[in-house]
């Protein structure tokens, strides 16, 4: 642990919130389809599975999970996130805690597939990235899936260049006892070739 601010709060101050919510609120009235996350974990799961959504910002997933008919629970870091979350699905588990310390949230473990999808890796606080995976690794059932996308360059990042490599990501995922399953380059299953500036990954804990 460093004590370091994740990169997330550095880049927003916390109070993106609103504004996050507003964009997809304009990209779905558009026509674009904002539930490519969802659909992707949902084909991979059975009805009503337990699910985990780690770093969950504002909900969007973890909302469409819920309708889809699974039992989901939102954890984030950035209050102004998940004040919009709970404004839009008050029934559902929504929990303020650092990834880094998932452990402290009183979670019971077992969860069928734990995500962290919109970057969430990458916008970890500096040197913490290798302590999230094994506390989301922690969370699932032998036999579960942790689903993560992530960028890999500039241009799927805000950031200047990504604070992350895929290869060390794998190797932390391996420290903690996942084993790859499937990589693809899109939320739609497009193929991933080496040099993809984004990855879905598909990790899972074996079963014992």
């Amino acid at each position: 642990m460093t004590g370091q601010q994740d990169r997330w709060a550095e880049l927003t101050g916390g109070q993106a919130g609103e504004e996050y919510a507003r964009r997809f609120a304009r990209l779905a009235a558009s026509g674009h389809d904002v539930h490519g996350e969802a659909a992707f974990c949902d084909a991979l799961l059975k009805p009503a599975a337990r699910v985990l959504d780690a770093g969950c910002g504002t909900g969007r997933i973890a909302v469409r999970l819920a309708e889809l008919g699974h039992h989901c629970t939102g954890v984030d870091v950035d209050p102004s996130m998940l004040a919009v979350a709970r404004r839009d699905a008050p029934a559902q588990e929504w929990l303020l805690g650092d990834l880094a310390r998932l452990d402290t949230l009183g979670l019971t473990p077992g969860f069928d597939l734990v995500l962290a999808a919109g970057n969430v890796i990458p916008l970890l606080a500096p040197g913490t990235e290798q302590a999230v995976v094994r506390q989301l690794a922690a969370a699932l059932r032998p036999g579960g899936l942790l689903v993560t996308g992530m960028g890999l360059d500039a241009a799927h990042l805000p950031l200047p260049e990504p604070p992350v490599t895929l290869e060390e990501f794998d190797h932390w995922c391996a420290e903690a006892g996942l084993v790859l399953r499937r990589r693809s380059a899109t939320w739609s299953g497009d193929a991933y070739v080496p040099g993809c500036g984004y990855a879905v990954s598909v990790h899972s804990l074996p079963a014992v």
